[in-house]
């Protein structure tokens, strides 16, 4: 079973089940963004701690940090979003997911918003 999670920067997180978790931008930060033009996404075999700057997102607009939402060992890229970054805009919570973690400490995932708490948060913007 998956679960997914957001963090107060944005990021969501979706865990499998099986110890990995697939990390992207919400469709908040997206749309904060605008165009997505370019992706540094993080180094398989790396590890990171939560809050960790693991990539960058730039836009026509802007660039923005991406930061690990738990600790873990990166194990893919989206080498798709790497020749695509528009996928981040048209598809942030699918097909423009940026990374893959096994994750570190998967009871890290219990501090951060379910879809609930982050829709409250978006409100407050």
């Amino acid at each position: 079973m998956s679960i997914t999670k957001y963090t107060d920067d944005h990021e969501w997180v979706t865990a499998h089940g099986d110890g990995t978790a697939t990390v992207g931008i919400t469709v908040h930060a997206q749309d904060a963004l605008g165009d997505v033009v370019f992706v540094d996404l993080p180094e398989v075999g790396r590890s990171y701690a939560p809050k960790d700057i693991a990539g960058v997102v730039e836009s026509v607009k802007a660039a923005a940090d991406v930061y690990m939402p738990v600790s873990g060992e990166v194990i893919e890229v989206n080498e798709a979003l790497r020749a695509d970054p528009a996928l981040a805009n048209s598809d942030p919570l699918g097909a423009g997911w940026f990374f893959k973690v096994k994750l570190a400490n998967p009871g890290e995932l219990d501090a951060l918003m379910d879809s609930t708490a982050y829709d409250d948060l978006l409100k407050t913007l």
